[in-house]
């Protein structure tokens, strides 16, 4: 059995503690750095013994200090304007100058815990693959290692391409073929609020976006998910219409809170009791748990 002191930043629905979790890794100690009420309120739900921080920006030596020995910091900080979808709708974006810039915030907690207290701590970072190559080197150097991009495709039905940082030592996989409809539900289980009656497109079942909804707003809301292929990368929902659509039936709908945990490999025994909204930002926020499980349960080995 593996015991560990774990330190998580922007912890959102502690993603990292499920993964830990399911590979039988036991936590003596999660210190989780989180604002959102909700994340912490489903956290809190789960885990009860996690002791939050609060926000990471005021996270000082004094708070350090108080921490014993830590053996693993994970941290995925926003990557909000990084991401290539907020130049697709916006048509820019500030990098680490902007929202993104936690990231030092983060860093500077990793170093003083490397400096202060284990020098030898795991870590495990994660961004979005941006073009902005200038600030993934710049993430690169502060953090010594080069990222690897993996994409979350490989572990589930949903396609979620991201750098990891780490320095716990990984294997190979086994690569996950299952598409959108192996995660779905069946459409008599689905409740009348997720569908839609306004007409698509014309359909095209060779390719992944096989029509497009007419409801008014951007293209992105527009698409239409093929089950026969992988689910386009979770996004949070911060608006109308935002969640991932597919074609069921010969009809259009949203896919459900349920189908969201699914795609993100959250187990079934973790509790979400909020609001839709919250469900669907959490888990677009989130991390997708079986890429997670492979790249830190080479701590169970060393």
């Amino acid at each position: 059995m593996v015991y560990m002191n774990v330190l998580s930043l922007c912890d959102g629905m502690s993603c990292a503690q499920i993964a830990l979790k399911e590979l039988g890794i036991e936590v003596d100690n999660y210190y989780a750095s989180e604002i959102d009420k909700n994340a912490i309120k489903v956290t809190q739900e789960n885990f009860p013994h996690t002791i939050q921080l609060g926000d990471v920006t005021k996270i000082d030596e004094e708070v350090l200090k108080e921490l014993p020995k830590i053996d693993l910091v994970c941290f995925g900080s926003p990557c909000r304007s990084l991401s290539k979808a907020t130049i697709a709708h916006d048509g820019y974006h500030d990098g680490l100058k902007g929202i993104s810039g936690i990231f030092f915030n983060c860093v500077h907690i990793l170093n003083w815990i490397k400096e202060n207290n284990n020098k030898d701590v795991y870590f495990l970072v994660e961004n979005v693959d941006s073009d902005n190559k200038a600030d993934l080197g710049i993430m690169t150097k502060c953090l010594g290692v080069e990222p690897i991009l993996v994409n979350s495709g490989d572990f589930s039905a949903q396609n979620r391409v991201r750098n990891y940082w780490t320095n716990i030592p990984h294997k190979g996989y086994e690569v996950d073929n299952s598409v959108l409809k192996d995660i779905m539900l069946e459409s008599c289980e689905v409740d009348n609020k997720y569908w839609y009656t306004q007409n698509y497109s014309e359909v095209d079942m060779d390719k992944a976006v096989c029509c497009y909804l007419d409801i008014n707003g951007h293209d992105i809301l527009k698409r239409v998910q093929n089950p026969n292929f992988k689910c386009a990368t979770l996004t949070a929902c911060r608006g109308g219409n935002h969640q991932k659509k597919v074609l069921q039936d010969d009809r259009v709908r949203k896919l459900t809170p349920i189908e969201y945990m699914r795609l993100q490999g959250v187990p079934s025994w973790y509790k979400m009791n909020v609001a839709d909204s919250h469900v669907y930002n959490m888990c677009g926020d989130g991390w997708n748990i079986k890429t997670i499980e492979w790249l830190i349960e080479g701590i169970k080995e060393s």
